[in-house]
């Protein structure tokens, strides 16, 4: 008679099937994707005519500016609110059985944040479709990377959300008040609703430190198809910062948990 030997964990395989898991609900639902493209789109419905309006530039220009900000404000919202999943998985017991199961304790963070990427660009592709006849124009190359670049933000973004879902732990009210006194800060200093350059000195000068302004501006140059700029390299200096310090510290979080 054989015993069979125990499944070790594999960081790529678990991984996966922690990606795989994590998509069937949201497969099995695509409303709550419809749902969550509600924010972005009542800003572009009424920001976008008083910008318009507000500029006296042809509605196309306009729209290449601003349109690339609902897009990274579709990360900001979309993976920065993952962590609440989490927080009901451990009220629930869910997490505590997975973490139990034969997998690697990082997969289930970078299952769960690799899960954020289809819906950043889904959710990115019909905002877009929805601009065109409005005379948005886009780079082909451009948006393609933008996507790419979307996605590695949203990785590290999904992390940290993690981090402060298991930091938080069964205090629903701190996680979200973090979240919150977090999230909004980042976004009007990133210039992604209305431009800087009017603004008082320390709020230029907080925005420039201020990542999320970076991939604002990486993705007008994208999207714009204005490739060799260097805000796209500034952009992507600061995505990959997002992507690594949220998996890092992600990661050891998640070992941690119990």
């Amino acid at each position: 008679m054989t015993i069979d030997s125990p499944v070790r964990p594999n960081l790529a395989r678990d991984s996966w099937n922690v990606l795989t898991r994590e998509m069937k609900p949201v497969l099995r639902d695509p409303f709550s994707l419809i749902f969550s493209l509600l924010q972005p789109l009542v800003f572009l419905g009424l920001f976008a005519p008083l910008l318009i309006g507000g500029s006296g530039e042809p509605a196309g220009e306009t729209l290449r500016w601003f349109v690339p900000g609902i897009l990274v404000m579709l990360v900001l919202f979309g993976t920065g609110a993952t962590g609440s999943n989490l927080q009901y998985e451990m009220s629930t017991g869910s997490h505590e059985r997975t973490l139990v199961a034969p997998l690697a304790r990082s997969s289930l963070l970078i299952g769960r944040a690799l899960k954020e990427v289809a819906p950043i660009v889904i959710q990115a592709l019909l905002i877009v479709i929805i601009a065109l006849p409005f005379g948005f124009a886009i780079d082909p190359a451009g948006l393609l990377i933008g996507l790419v670049l979307l996605a590695v933000f949203g990785v590290g973004l999904g992390s940290l959300s993690y981090t402060l879902a298991l930091a938080a732990k069964d205090r629903e009210w701190l996680f979200w008040g973090v979240q919150q006194t977090l999230i909004f800060p980042l976004m009007i200093l990133s210039g992604m609703l209305l431009p800087l350059d009017q603004g008082p000195e320390w709020m230029r000068v907080v925005a420039s430190v201020n990542p999320v302004n970076w991939i604002v501006q990486a993705e007008r140059a994208l999207l714009s198809g204005d490739l060799a700029n260097m805000t796209v390299v500034w952009g992507w200096l600061s995505g990959l910062a997002v992507a690594v310090v949220g998996l890092t510290v992600g990661m050891r979080a998640m070992r941690r948990s119990n």
